[in-house]
């Protein structure tokens, strides 16, 4: 025992360093897992924030109510807004005109054809033509861009006018 009691008083001051070294590291440690714990807290105290006593699940079935209900309306939105499509690919959306002086003995050019299409190129060319004595009107459908009557040549010129406008999307 004496033999022992020799080697541990020989040795007790690299014991003592030893244990220091390793408090140092404790202290470290525990600072580093204070500090782990105040992030979690300041996460927990955010996802809890407005919840007064209600559980998570609550909220998140709750959150997830309202995820199906935005979906729901989502979907009435889609619905409404293809009808909305439809009906405005129906409506007139290319215009154009073509003034022109149909008789040499009126003085300017008071005779017109007016073009009206949809998307489809489906609508009608409304001509008018102005003489001194007399005026006709008369409109002739478009269907797919062509006519089943004949056209004049200033029919033609306003039907390849309106025709060539570019569509915006």
């Amino acid at each position: 025992m004496q033999d022992f009691l020799q080697i541990f008083n020989s040795i007790s001051d690299y014991i003592i360093m030893a244990l220091v070294v390793i408090v140092i590291i404790l202290i470290i440690l525990v600072i580093s897992c204070m500090h782990s714990s105040a992030k979690l807290q300041k996460r927990y105290k955010k996802l809890m924030r407005g919840v007064e006593g209600e559980n998570l699940e609550k909220i998140i079935t709750t959150y997830m109510d309202k995820i199906d209900e935005v979906k729901e309306e989502s979907n009435e939105v889609r619905e409404i807004y293809k009808n909305i499509d439809e009906r405005v690919k129906k409506s007139i959306q290319k215009v154009a005109i073509v003034r022109y002086k149909a008789f040499d003995n009126v003085g300017s050019d008071l005779s017109f054809s007016l073009a009206l299409l949809d998307d489809n190129d489906d609508g009608v060319i409304v001509t008018s033509i102005y003489g001194r004595d007399e005026s006709f009107t008369y409109a002739k459908p478009i269907n797919k861009g062509l006519s089943r009557y004949d056209l004049s040549e200033e029919e033609k010129a306003v039907l390849k006018q309106v025709s060539s406008k570019v569509e915006t999307k």
